[in-house]
């Protein structure tokens, strides 16, 4: 059963940066209310309370219990705008929703357990960190865990092997690999004998250019011997 948290909206007529600027000094977030099934419209909630919803889900799928005036509507937090610079919350988008209403939704991905090939250094990676599912509101998960226990090095969890709760389906394909054990890693270690055969290839080229050296100076004295006859002449 998804968690559903009431929280006291109010309906506002005032518009403009001047106006959202003085709710927001007053305590309270600017917000709007849109959906197939209601008309659009511009509320405030209070920035306390939300910002305490905010803080303790666990998932960023919240549905929450809009307490207007007029009655009650359920929502889901579509999005949530934050003021990088100064902090706080400067805008939140509530999407109206019916109990009855399927919705889709980004649920993330959690393990448990210690799998077996990790002792013999398998490594575990999680290719989807999030998984789209279908579900009616009630039934909407804060996270999907995922038991990796039995996992031995190159055994994986594909998507048709998820233990999803009741009510609950997933858009992807069910070969899809959400969790995987890979091979451990080999880390090449360079050994004494390649040090020295680098450090031997390194010299050569030195050695060569000194034996190089007396052979050009060969060269060049008998071309100077050559030289003193022709200038007696």
């Amino acid at each position: 059963m998804a968690n559903i948290i009431d929280i006291p909206a109010s309906k506002r007529t005032e518009t403009g940066t001047g106006r959202v600027n003085r709710f927001r000094k007053s305590g309270n977030i600017p917000a709007v209310l849109y959906g197939k099934m209601v008309q659009t419209s511009n509320l405030t909630v209070d920035s306390k309370t939300f910002t305490k919803i905010i803080n303790q889900s666990a998932s960023d799928n919240i549905l929450v219990n809009l307490k207007l005036e007029a009655g009650e509507q359920l929502a889901l937090v579509q999005e949530v705008q934050h003021d990088h610079i100064k902090g706080g919350i400067l805008h939140v988008d509530f999407h109206a929703i019916a109990m009855d209403e399927e919705i889709h939704a980004a649920v993330p991905v959690e393990t448990t357990g210690e799998p077996i090939g990790a002792k013999m250094g398998g490594q575990l990676e999680i290719l989807l960190h999030k998984l789209e599912v279908r579900c009616l509101p009630k039934d909407l998960p804060q996270k999907i865990v995922i038991d990796v226990s039995h996992l031995k090095i190159e055994d994986a969890v594909h998507v048709r092997e998820l233990k999803l709760p009741e009510g609950v389906s997933v858009k992807l394909d069910g070969d899809v690999v959400v969790v995987i054990l890979e091979e451990p890693k080999e880390v090449e270690e360079a050994t004494p004998a390649a040090d020295a055969k680098a450090a031997a290839g390194a010299k050569a080229p030195a050695a060569g250019a000194k034996a190089a050296a007396p052979a050009a100076g060969a060269k060049a004295a008998p071309a100077a011997a050559a030289a003193k006859p022709a200038a007696k002449k």
